[in-house]
């Protein structure tokens, strides 16, 4: 059994899922990571989706598309899980369809990624090495797909990116290598901060949402 994680960018005009580019439309919004889609009938798709940013705003761009069927956010203080009942359509259609041609499992989550010029998204798949080859060849015109790392895969791969967003994991791997949790501390807020371009407020928040989710997984 092999897995492939693959960088998947588009063209600025491919239709992605219209409620991501619905919520595309404001920076006060960022969809992170996509932790399920699937086809309910009749042409309708749940999900369940991270959010960061003002919910409200998502509350209201949702609440006024024709896309939407019926959808709850949860959450508070800039960080909030999306669920949604919606008219779906585009690349997610697409994507869905071809994994399920090759008998192909997708790992979720899926994380939405910046690369510096485009915007993408970043999955893992499981299946045989001849599965994965076919289902990248039937992907469509319009779409790039960039191989991050193959291998065979093991149970417990992956269990940090399934706690954290891309987000989150940049920040703590940061953190971890500048020294953040070594007695003393080798570096501060406000260092970490200038490193990433944010603010020390933005980079002490985050790290407290980090540990909490960290915390908790292992709680649990």
């Amino acid at each position: 059994m092999r897995y492939a994680t693959i960088v998947m960018t588009w063209e600025d005009d491919t239709p992605v899922h219209p409620i991501d580019d619905l919520l595309s439309e404001t920076d006060d919004v960022t969809v992170e990571t996509i932790r399920y889609v699937g086809p309910v009938y009749e042409g309708r798709y749940v999900e369940l989706v991270e959010l960061s940013g003002d919910l409200d705003v998502a509350r209201e761009l949702l609440a006024g598309s024709p896309e939407t069927i019926e959808y709850d956010i949860v959450g508070e203080d800039g960080y909030g899980v999306l669920y949604l009942q919606c008219r779906t359509g585009g690349l997610v259609d697409d994507l869905l369809t071809i994994l399920r041609e090759h008998e192909i499992v997708l790992d979720w989550p899926i994380r939405y990624i910046d690369t510096g010029s485009e915007h993408g998204l970043q999955l893992t798949v499981i299946g045989t090495s001849e599965a994965i080859r076919q289902a990248a060849g039937d992907v469509p015109d319009g779409i790039s797909l960039k191989l991050e790392r193959m291998g065979e895969y093991e149970p417990d791969m992956g269990k940090l990116s399934s706690i954290l967003t891309e987000r989150q994991e940049t920040l703590f791997d940061l953190a971890v290598r500048e020294g953040y949790y070594e007695v003393p501390r080798e570096t501060t807020h406000r260092e970490l901060a200038e490193e990433l371009g944010l603010s020390t407020g933005t980079v002490s928040e985050r790290l407290q949402r980090i540990e909490s989710r960290l915390v908790g997984a292992y709680v649990n």
